[in-house]
């Protein structure tokens, strides 16, 4: 593994562990010339994985584009990252245990809902203001509504 710092090809392993819920191995590196610390992941190299758009385009899933879309609804709000990680990679599990080459982008917009509903009414609400595309006070109030209603 080539030093992030120096460029130098040798480096140590100093410490491995699983991350991301046993998907992934964490290893803390040393580089053996300069002497810096850094961390490396190493994950499964997996089939890719198709979003069909809802203009009928393809493109290869980003997790992401998912988790920046999650961020944005959960801004200013006490959600931890940790958790906002974890509910992407439950969204691409999820997606990945489907065994289908192509998803639609209609599909990884559900999963998210379903999670943030979970973790954040207002995280919620916010995502599905723009995912649905509500186009008056009256579609935000229904949601609200039904919201509250299930509760």
């Amino acid at each position: 593994m080539r030093c992030p710092f120096c460029g130098e090809q040798e480096t140590k392993v100093t410490d491995s562990r699983a991350a991301d819920d046993g998907c992934s191995v964490r290893r803390r590196r040393e580089c053996t010339v300069c002497g810096r610390r850094f961390t490396t992941y190493e994950v499964v190299d997996r089939t890719p994985l198709l979003v069909i758009k809802k203009d009928g385009s393809r493109e290869e899933f980003d997790r992401n584009k998912i988790l920046a879309g999650i961020m944005k609804a959960c801004e200013k709000r006490p959600v931890a990252v940790a958790d906002l990680e974890a509910a992407v990679s439950d969204i691409e599990r999820a997606l990945r245990n489907r065994l289908e080459p192509e998803v639609t982008s209609r599909d990884i917009g559900e999963l998210v809902m379903e999670k943030l509903r979970a973790i954040d009414e207002v995280a919620y609400v916010r995502f599905a203001s723009v995912y649905r595309q509500f186009k008056d006070i009256t579609r935000f109030k229904q949601e609200l509504e039904r919201l509250l209603d299930e509760q």
